[in-house]
Parts: C-alpha cells; structure tokens; sequence
C-alpha cells in the first residue's frame, strides 16, 4: 500500500483543471458494448477505477485505442462470449464497483450475463435490487448462486415495459437504459435518476442511435432500436473532483481558480458550500475561491439549525458530505451532516476527532460539527482511507493541519482522483507518495 506524507499549513494559490467525471466515464465506457462500430470518447480520467475497467474491456476481446490526453476509441467489434463465463472475468468484476454497468449492455447485446459480487467502497449496504428488477421488467431472468458470489442473467429478447423505481439508483438506471434501448416496444422509467451523467449517457446513446425523451427528468421513455452505431462523445468535469477543489480553496487557499467546471452543470453543489459562509463566484465557466480568514455557517431563515443532507439529483450529492464536513470544522458556527443513503460513511469523523476536531457522530447516519473558527488548528495524524471521499477528506484535513500527516491506502484516494499529489504540489502543497 502506498501513503501520502502532507506537510500542513501550505496555502494553494493558482489554476486547476478538473478531470473527466468517475461515474460517468464508467457509464459511457460500458455503453460502447451496444455496437460493433467503433465509438470515440473524450476527457477520459486517469485513475484507477476507470483504468480498470478499460482493462476488463480489453480482456473481453474490446479494441482500444489509445489517443492523446485522455481520448479513447473503443470498438467491440469482436467480444469474446467465453470469457465473459471465465474465472479471470469474474475476479475482475469483484475488484471494480463499475463492473455492474456491464450487466445492461452484455443482457441487450448477447442475451446473457455473468457477474460476480461488484467491488467498491465499503460505505454501507449498496443493493443492487433496483438493477435486477428494471431487467426482470425487461423480460429477463435472473438468479443467484450465494455460495459463489456469482448472478446469472438471460433474456432471449428484452421488451419494453412500464416500471416505477423503488429509488432513483444513477448505476441502476443507467443499466436499465442501456438496456432499453435495444430491447423491442417502449420503455418506460418513471422515478429514474436524472443527474448530469445520466444525462450525458442518454445524450450519447442518442447520438448512436436511440431514441429516448423525457432526458433530464426523471420519467423517461426509450423507444427500442435494431442496432447502434458509432458515436463521439466527451465526458464532463468531475462535479465531485470540482466539490472537492472548492473545499481546499476555502480552507487552505490563498486565491484558488477552477478552469473548465462546467458551472451549468453543478446543480446546488457550489449554494451547499455558501451555506458555510464559502465565497465561489462564478467567472464564466470558471470558479474562483478567494482567500478566506473566517467563514460562517448559515442558519435556515426562520433562525434555525443549519442541516446539511444528500438527496437524488438535484439534490445535494452524497459524495460530497465528506468534503463539507471538513470544511465545516474551521467554520463559525455548528451544522448538521445528515447522510441518509449509506450508513457507514460517516465512520471517518473518528479520524478528524483525533486531529481536535469538535464533532459529534450522533449515529451511523447524523453528525454535529461544531466549527473552531480556525481558533484551534487541527493536529497532524497518521490515518487510513477508508474509501475515496473519506480519504480526500481527510487529505484536506491534513493539508491544513499543524504537522505532517501520514495517510496510508492511498489507493484508494487514486481510484477516483487523478494524480492528485501532483496537481496539488503545484498550487503549492506538499505531499510526498511513499510506497
């Protein structure tokens, strides 16, 4: 395992330019299996989770060619069925969350699916029941053998159906698309998700050749297509990448400019940090977060206690509560972290505890911060990520702690940010990988 040493108390100052989005470049690399033509994706990040799954691509028989700078042309031309049933391939899948997006494409293409228990953060009960039950809709079967970790699913011709989604699950409805569009008759997907990367694979899959309305709400009805064909798309900045940016800029920066962040697109993201007391002001398609000596935590308007909670699209996104909640830590004034969609992700605050930070976990889901008005500094720690957001939270924490701190795991922090060691260096931290 490798960690990160930060030397704290380092303000950033400059430019940074986000990455192509995690989720969707998981989305939109897995609806290249719908065709045989080749497919050109763009702004493709480098990390470790999407990596991966180029790499199970390519174990599949995927044709992958390599452009420059994050630009990809993928042609699954010739997929390898036998692989797909193989010990290799489900190894794979039990390594990588992203690996159940494959479920819909190789269902609608091939008829049949294989895959084991998907990988990921272990952030709490993540149930795939929403992505089962929209394929079941569809007209295919599924089953489970426990022992082995391993679903078995078949569809000899998907049809379209009329369903209504227990909750609006991004990988659950992004699978059921992918595979609607294929199937024979008109799909129907009310309670669907809708957030921007949702939107890109719909406004991609159309470009190949479907037909889908209703894109950016969350009723949304696909019209089912013989075939598919090659397409060119480019992937949006990460939001999360660009939440997590805004987090350092306020706590450590001195004067911080996000380029290219797709402003249009962040939803409540950069109004949930101003309820802080952050200042993000929008120049353009830029952000720009200037130095801040205090910030203060908003009251609702009747005077109430702030609360902070993740909801579906548009709503605030769960992978960025981490991020807030360190931030609130040298903010004046309390606030309210509400995680409702994952029980274990809030575990992490025993972490900043240790570093002297005032938080009170209330239970699995809740917790009080109360902020030291940078009165108080937070305390170097030796630490561990326990799942990406957590671990740059945490890098965070650090960046603006008394000492130097020691982060181990960070591969988990690399499954979803972009050589950050280095990107942060030249704003002018001080962060050292060890192995």
């Amino acid at each position: 395992m490798s960690s990160f040493l930060i030397e704290g108390g380092h303000r950033l100052k400059g430019d940074i330019t986000p990455q192509g989005a995690k989720n969707e470049a998981l989305q939109v690399i897995c609806a290249t299996l719908l065709t045989t033509e080749p497919v050109r994706l763009r702004h493709i990040p480098d990390i470790l989770d999407v990596n991966n799954l180029i790499l199970t691509l390519e174990a599949m028989g995927v044709e992958v060619t390599r452009h420059e700078g994050g630009d990809c042309t993928f042609c699954a031309a010739h997929v390898d069925e036998h692989y797909l049933q193989s010990e290799d391939f489900l190894h794979r899948c039990t390594m990588l969350r992203g690996s159940v997006l494959l479920l819909g494409p190789l269902t609608a293409r091939f008829g049949h699916a294989v895959m084991a228990k998907p990988g990921g953060d272990k952030i709490g009960r993540r149930r795939l029941d929403t992505h089962f039950y929209g394929l079941q809709k569809l007209g295919a079967t599924f089953a489970l053998d426990d022992e082995a970790g391993v679903y078995t699913i078949e569809a000899q011709q998907l049809k379209g159906a009329y369903m209504l989604l227990d909750e609006a699950s991004i990988t659950g409805t992004a699978n059921i698309i992918m595979a609607a569009v294929l199937a024979k008759g008109t799909t129907t997907i009310y309670n669907a998700a809708c957030e921007p990367y949702i939107q890109q694979l719909c406004h991609m899959l159309c470009r190949m050749g479907a037909k889908i309305s209703g894109i950016a709400s969350n009723l949304l009805t696909i019209e089912g297509v013989e075939a598919l064909h090659g397409a060119e798309h480019t992937i949006l900045p990460d939001m999360i990448e660009i939440g997590s940016f805004i987090g350092m800029g306020a706590m450590v920066g001195d004067g911080l400019t996000i380029h290219h962040a797709g402003t249009e697109h962040l939803g409540i993201i950069p109004e949930s940090f101003r309820r802080l007391g952050i200042t993000v002001e929008e120049q353009g398609d830029d952000l720009f977060i200037p130095r801040h000596e205090h910030y203060e935590i908003d009251s609702f308007i009747d005077g109430s206690f702030m609360t902070l909670a993740d909801a579906p699209w548009p709503g605030l996104t769960p992978d960025l509560l981490s991020i807030l909640l360190v931030v609130a830590t040298q903010a004046r004034g309390s606030v309210l972290f509400h995680q409702k969609m994952f029980e274990s992700r809030l575990f992490f605050v025993d972490k900043l505890i240790d570093m002297g930070a005032q938080v009170i976990l209330c239970d699995p889901h809740r917790a009080v911060v109360v902020g030291h008005d940078h009165h108080v500094r937070l305390r170097a720690r030796r630490m561990s990520s326990p799942d990406i957001r957590a671990g740059i939270a945490l890098l965070i924490a650090a960046l603006s702690a008394e000492g130097t701190s020691r982060i181990d795991n960070v591969e988990q922090i690399d499954r979803g940010y972009e050589n950050i060691e280095h990107r942060l260096n030249l704003l002018g931290a001080r962060i050292t990988r060890q192995a």
